[in-house]
């Protein structure tokens, strides 16, 4: 070889060398390919359970999949996942919600104008996906990117059975701010909404200083349903006034019920606040939680500590239903400011404790007879929260007999399980309702952090009579049961009954609660049961701690759950 082509092929190496980087056509496959590492999130630790802008930065061309719940910029509507597309060395902003209770977000990333994706199973937490390799998508179905319309800019996302092959995953820190101490209930003080919140406006309700009021007590207490009783009509007013201070429309819906002895009397006096939808109005997405109490069986109520003997009806009723009720206004003031497709209802029942009257008066007359242009979707139960996992080791004050039955829930020593029931379900050894089902274990599993709690129940080859009890003794007795229930003892069941709507609820343990109907359900005694110093069972919480962290993860459970029916309503399988 002459000197002249050695001179020419070291000319022509030097020449591929300049011009490679300047033109980005020649040895830059790797530069260029999709990597998690080509990209980068502002602020680097996100603020865990508020709506943020989130700024995305690529220095190579991606598309990036968000499966978190993000605002719409055009409509305002949540929605509850997207996809953006970037170019080399652009970026874009995007308000996303941090989920409340977990520490690290998962962000996909795939080549720039991809449809399909990878997902998480229902039952399965982001992290838990990624670390059995899910994202070499082998296996497992997907979702695919939905173009936005004309009035809108994100796109959306629905189920496939294509998840478009591997994808690359940028982790993200997360982190709750503490604005109490942690025995106060710190690490559930912050956010859009939280317990701490709700577990102040429990107190406010349930607040035992004497005052001059119709009750003789700072709070709302003896608010027994019927017969105009000034305490429940004082209540009424509070709920009517705090509704409307959040700049909702609030509508008193009263209802004569004529009893036994043809006597007839205002026991159904609902409140409900409503925010019209701006898409479609005439449907409704229903929050509710009876305001009433247990009335007393005589007009002597004595409390089953002193006499030892529990007999019916109560003053408080912190557990059934303060606790709900606190819950509906504080999620209620969240949501009071944010646009909605759907027409948002917050409702407070009289009269479940008579026999579900408010509700059923309300869906059977206001709902299908005066408007039955309108179709509620769906409807979120709030009925006796708290009391529960992660504290509830049975009665602190001496039930006469405490001793675990293991034929049933647990009765003293151990945590109860917090429940999340669904219905129509009128078969206990099938799901009726997959798709209610399915979102509560998507949003429990990963958003609140549940993963390992979660189970759920099905009565597959056991008895129709106890079977959930049976299940959950052979699951090892999870913490949180996701099962339908075909009992249907509150609100509800009006709801399934009467509209054919898909409901879930949200509570705790109902007749092991010694105080259940009792002068003794109180917020102190509610404390009582869900401390966990010094046992033997659950983790080392004080009963203050212990509530607020029960009210916060239902609050935020029943919170999501409106945010996902509001973008898609999960309608009865059955119909």
């Amino acid at each position: 070889m002459g000197v002249r082509s050695r001179s020419g092929i070291a000319l022509l190496l030097v020449t591929v060398m300049i011009s490679a980087p300047l033109g980005g056509c020649l040895f830059t496959e790797e530069e260029s390919s999709a990597d998690a590492s080509s990209l980068s999130v502002l602020p680097e630790v996100l603020e865990a359970g508020v709506f943020q802008s989130v700024e995305l930065s690529a220095k190579s061309a991606m598309s990036v999949y968000i499966p978190y719940l993000v605002i719409d910029p055009e409509t305002g509507f949540v929605q509850n996942s997207t996809v953006v597309d970037l170019s080399s060395g652009s970026s874009t902003t995007i308000e996303m919600l941090a989920p409340p209770r977990i520490e690290t977000v998962l962000l996909l990333v795939g080549e720039n104008g991809r449809e399909n994706w990878p997902v998480r199973a229902v039952n399965e937490s982001w992290m838990t996906w990624l670390m059995r390799g899910g994202d070499a998508a082998k296996e497992g179905n997907g979702v695919e990117r939905i173009p936005h319309s004309e009035n809108t800019t994100l796109d959306s996302m629905n189920h496939s059975t294509d998840n478009g092959g591997r994808v690359s995953v940028k982790t993200v820190n997360s982190m709750r701010v503490q604005t109490v101490g942690v025995e106060q209930g710190g690490a559930h003080s912050s956010g859009l909404l939280h317990g701490r919140l709700v577990y102040e406006r429990l107190h406010e309700i349930t607040d035992p200083s004497l005052a001059i009021d119709v009750d003789g007590r700072a709070g709302y207490w003896d608010r027994w349903a019927g017969q105009g009783n000034p305490a429940y009509e004082n209540a009424a007013q509070y709920l009517i006034s705090e509704l409307t201070s959040m700049g909702l429309e609030v509508v008193q819906h009263r209802y004569e019920f004529t009893d036994i002895f043809q006597v007839q009397n205002p026991e159904a006096y609902n409140v409900c606040a409503y925010k019209w939808g701006s898409e479609t109005p005439n449907e409704w997405l229903v929050f509710g939680a009876h305001f009433d109490v247990a009335p007393p069986a005589n007009a002597v109520l004595l409390d089953p500590h002193v006499t030892g003997s529990r007999t019916y009806g109560t003053r408080v009723g912190a557990y059934d239903n303060t606790a709900g009720t606190s819950m509906v206004l504080e999620t209620a003031k969240v949501l009071a400011n944010f646009e909605s497709r759907r027409t948002m209802v917050f409702c407070l029942w009289s009269g479940e404790e008579g026999g579900k009257r408010g509700s059923d008066y309300w869906t059977e007359y206001y709902v299908k007879e005066d408007n039955p242009e309108v179709t509620v979707t769906n409807y979120i139960n709030l009925d006796m929260a708290g009391v529960n996992w992660p504290g509830g080791g049975g009665a602190p004050h001496g039930d006469p007999d405490p001793q675990i039955d293991e034929d049933g829930y647990p009765k003293d020593s151990e945590v109860w399980p917090m429940r999340v029931y669904i219905g129509p379900g009128p078969t206990h050894d099938q799901f009726d309702q997959p798709g209610m089902v399915g979102l509560s274990n998507w949003i429990g599993s990963d958003a609140l952090g549940l993963e390992e709690q979660i189970g759920t129940l099905v009565g597959t080859n056991y008895s129709a009579d106890t079977w959930k009890t049976d299940v959950w003794l052979d699951m090892d007795r999870p913490e949180i049961i996701v099962y339908e229930d075909t009992t249907a003892r509150s609100d509800h069941a009006s709801f399934q009954d009467n509209l054919g709507t898909v409901t879930v609820g949200f509570g705790g343990l109902v007749d092991g609660y010694w105080c259940y109907h009792q002068t003794c359900d109180t917020l102190e005694e509610m404390e009582a049961w869900m401390d966990t110093t010094g046992k033997d069972y659950g983790e080392e919480n004080t009963g203050v701690a212990n509530l607020a962290n029960s009210l916060d993860m239902i609050t935020w459970w029943a919170l999501m759950t409106f945010f996902h029916c509001d973008e898609k309503p999960v309608l009865n399988a059955l119909s």
